[in-house]
C-alpha cells in the first residue's frame, strides 16, 4: 500500500510538472511572441534552441552520473527525431495555413487518432466509459476553442501530418521506454542533441518560409533574451515532464488529461492578458473538466477489473499447477537409488 501511496504521489507530480511548465511556457512565448510583445516570430528556431538546453542539461547530468546512459539503437533515435520534429513543423504550417478554429479541431483528433494508432500497433482496447469520457472531453473542449472554421488544400495536408506524427510520436515514447527499459530523462537525454541539431540548421528557413523574415535579421535586446531564456529554461521541465507523464500513463491518458492545459491557458489569458473570457467559453471549459474526471474514474474502474481479471487468472493456474503436480507425484515411480530398481 505504501508503494502504490508513493507511486500515486509521483504520477500526480509528473503530471503537476507537466501542466505548470506546458502552461508557463505558452505564456512566456505568447509574450515572447506576439506583436504586442517582442513580436520574436521564429518558432521552429525557438524549438530548436529549447532542445539543445535540454540536450545540455542530460549531458552534464550523464558526466556528473545523475543519470545513466542506456542503449538504444541510433536508427531507432533517428526515426524518433524524424518523427517528432515533423510533428513540430506540421503543427507550425497547420496554424499558419488553417484558421485557429480548424488548427484546434485538428489537435482534438488526436485523441481518437491516437486511440486508432494504439489499437492497430499494440492491440489495445478501450472500455465504454473511457470511450463515452473521451468523446465528452473532446465536446467541452471543442465549445470552449473552436471558433471560426476553415480549411484549404494545403492546410488540411499539413494538419493531417501533424497530427499522424504527434500521435505516433507519443505513442512511440512510451513503447521505447518500455522496449529498453530506459527511463524517461534517459531517453530524451538521446534524442534532444539530434532534435536540436536538426531544427537549429532547418528552423530558420522554415521560419522564413512561415513568416517571411530571417532569425539574423532581428534586432535582439535584454528583454527578448530573458523570454528566450525562461522559455528554454521551463521546455526542459516541459520536455522531462511529457516523457514522464507518457512513461506513466497511456498517450491517450496524456491527451486527455492535457486538455486540462487549455482550460488553465484560457484562465490565465483571461487573467493576465485581458483576453475575452464568454459564457461559451466557461461553459465548454466545465463540460470539458466533467469529461476529465469521468475519464480518470472510467480509468480507475478499468484498471481495477483488469486487476480483478489477473488476480483470478492466477489463482487458477496456481491450482491447476498445484493438481498437475499432485498428479505427477502419484504417477511417477520411485526409483531405488542403490539397485536401480521402480517400487510402484
Amino acid at each position: 500500500m505504501e508503494s502504490d501511496k508513493k507511486s500515486s504521489v509521483s504520477d500526480v507530480g509528473a503530471w503537476a510538472m507537466n501542466v505548470i511548465s506546458s502552461v508557463g511556457i505558452i505564456m512566456a512565448n505568447k509574450q515572447l511572441m506576439s506583436a504586442s510583445g517582442y513580436a520574436f516570430s521564429f518558432a521552429t528556431t525557438l524549438t530548436g534552441f529549447h532542445f539543445a538546453v535540454t540536450a545540455l542539461v542530460g549531458l552534464v547530468s550523464n558526466a556528473t552520473g545523475y543519470s545513466a546512459s542506456k542503449y538504444v539503437p541510433l536508427w531507432e533515435l533517428l526515426w524518433f527525431s524524424i518523427v517528432a520534429n515533423m510533428s513540430i513543423t506540421g503543427m507550425n504550417l497547420s496554424l499558419m495555413l488553417n484558421s485557429v478554429g480548424f488548427y484546434q479541431i485538428s489537435k482534438l483528433s488526436m485523441i481518437p487518432v491516437v486511440c486508432v494508432m494504439e489499437w492497430i500497433l499494440h492491440n489495445k482496447h478501450y472500455s465504454r466509459e473511457v470511450k463515452i469520457s473521451v468523446v465528452v472531453v473532446v465536446i467541452g473542449v471543442g465549445v470552449c476553442t473552436v471558433t471560426d472554421v476553415k480549411v484549404n488544400a494545403k492546410g488540411f495536408i499539413c494538419a493531417c501530418v501533424a497530427v499522424v506524427s504527434t500521435s505516433l510520436q507519443q505513442i512511440s515514447i512510451g513503447s521505447l521506454q518500455k522496449k529498453y527499459s530506459i527511463g524517461s530523462f534517459e531517453l530524451l537525454s538521446k534524442t534532444a542533441p539530434i532534435q536540436s541539431i536538426s531544427l537549429l540548421v532547418l528552423g530558420p528557413f522554415i521560419d522564413y518560409f512561415l513568416n517571411g523574415k530571417f532569425i539574423t535579421n532581428y534586432k535582439l535586446s535584454s528583454g527578448v533574451i530573458f523570454f528566450i531564456l525562461l522559455s528554454c529554461s521551463l521546455a526542459v521541465f516541459c520536455n522531462v515532464s511529457q516523457y514522464l507523464c507518457i512513461g506513466r500513463f497511456s498517450a491517450v491518458s496524456f491527451q486527455v488529461l492535457g486538455h486540462m492545459k487549455t482550460v488553465c491557458v484560457l484562465t490565465l489569458g483571461w487573467l493576465l492578458f485581458d483576453s475575452e473570457l464568454t459564457f461559451k467559453n466557461i461553459s465548454g471549459m466545465i463540460v470539458a473538466v466533467v469529461g476529465m474526471i469521468i475519464y480518470s474514474w472510467a480509468v480507475e474502474i478499468e484498471k481495477q477489473a483488469n486487476a480483478k481479471t489477473m488476480s483470478n487468472v492466477k489463482n487458477s493456474l496456481t491450482e491447476e499447477e498445484i493438481r498437475l503436480l499432485k498428479d505427477g507425484i502419484e504417477k511417477t515411480p520411485v526409483k531405488d537409488i542403490e539397485l536401480g530398481e521402480s517400487k510402484e
